[in-house]
């Protein structure tokens, strides 16, 4: 019986969700399956997989043929890398513990790495949350140096009309004065 790992299809519409599931190659992508190794969610930034390595091993192992997909997963998990190791201990090239402190190796680099790829994006989102704060303050500035110019104007045109009415106020007040002074 020709096995294969495949994705089975779970989620709403738009909103897929993985199984990472065991099944005979005849079977439907979302039919029978043989057993289920893990889950694949792709929806998080970075794509969540949550996988039983042991089982996944145990499968590769034996000969069950991975989908491109699900090749793609398992190799950056680790089960290939580990698959080789084991190959290698098998072959006589090293030992047993050697393997396990190589595999242990790749992971922590891989940790690492992950971990350096997440604080550049995490760096990356504040500089860029910077640069904006600095354009809305610079735009809001602008903004409020054109209202104070727009009211100062205001203000000038106001003071502007009140000062010929304060003349004629004032000539208005004078000449009655004047009048009265000659009668």
């Amino acid at each position: 019986m020709a096995t294969k790992i495949r994705l089975q299809r779970h989620g709403r519409k738009s909103y897929a969700f993985y199984s990472i599931v065991i099944a005979d190659a005849r079977a439907p992508r979302d039919g029978r399956f043989i057993e289920k190794i893990g889950t694949y969610n792709p929806n998080t930034n970075p794509a969540t997989v949550d996988l039983n390595f042991d089982r996944a091993l145990k499968w590769v192992m034996t000969g069950a043929q991975p989908t491109d997909t699900v090749r793609n997963i398992l190799s950056r998990e680790g089960v290939y890398m580990k698959k080789h190791l084991l190959g290698g201990v098998a072959k006589g090239a090293f030992g047993e513990a050697e393997a396990e402190a190589k595999f242990e190796a790749w992971k922590n680099n891989k940790q690492n790495g992950l971990n350096a790829l997440k604080a550049k994006t995490e760096e990356a989102k504040k500089a860029a949350a910077k640069v904006r704060l600095e354009a809305e303050k610079k735009i809001n500035e602008e903004k409020a140096k054109a209202l104070a110019e727009k009211k100062a104007a205001e203000e000038a045109a106001k003071a502007a009309a009140e000062a010929p009415a304060v003349e004629e106020g004032a000539e208005a007040t004078e000449t009655p004065a004047v009048e009265n002074v000659a009668e």
